[in-house]
């Protein structure tokens, strides 16, 4: 599988790099190509018009359960972490801005998918959509930011062609 690495953004542009640390991550037909689509999809609801970069791992319950610990003191696998890149400078070669990292966990996403009837696919691009939302500083710590956040992935999967994720099934 590709790293998921492309050219350099263009100005306004929103490049997501897709990194498989997981060979079972090839269940999933072209990440690279679905992170372009989340990229892109979500690129209007993102507050900046240059160049933007983030990068999505995908990963297992076992780094993701270090990640946790290390860096959320939650010593627990979860399906997806974001983390924020406090730099608010530009790369001085690229021009483009680095709003940070995405981790999720094959084995979790795999379970939540089968357990919610759910594809694969559409249950990895709801949780990359929710990472990058996050890196744009969406979160929902109450229920009014949690209806902001979850009104906008729904309108973004919607428009990436899946169905609210939060509907009951």
């Amino acid at each position: 599988m590709p790293d998921g690495t492309a050219p350099e953004p263009e100005p306004g542009q929103f490049r997501l790099n897709c990194v498989a640390g997981d060979p079972r991550w090839q269940d999933v037909p072209d990440p690279a190509g679905l992170c372009a689509r989340v990229a892109q999809a979500c690129q209007p609801v993102i507050n900046y018009s240059g160049a933007l970069e983030a990068t999505v791992l995908l990963t297992d319950d076992a780094q993701v359960q270090d990640l946790n610990a290390r860096f959320r003191n939650q010593d627990k696998p979860t399906n997806v972490l974001s983390f924020a890149n406090e730099d608010e400078q530009p790369d001085a070669d690229s021009g483009a801005l680095y709003l940070g990292d995405i981790a999720i966990s094959y084995d979790t996403v795999l379970r939540e998918a089968d357990e919610t009837g759910k594809s694969l696919q559409d249950h990895l691009t709801h949780l990359i959509v929710h990472g990058v939302l996050h890196l744009a500083g969406f979160d929902h710590e109450d229920d009014a930011e949690a209806e902001d956040m979850e009104g906008q992935e729904v309108e973004i999967l919607l428009g990436l062609g899946i169905v609210d994720p939060y509907m009951a099934v």
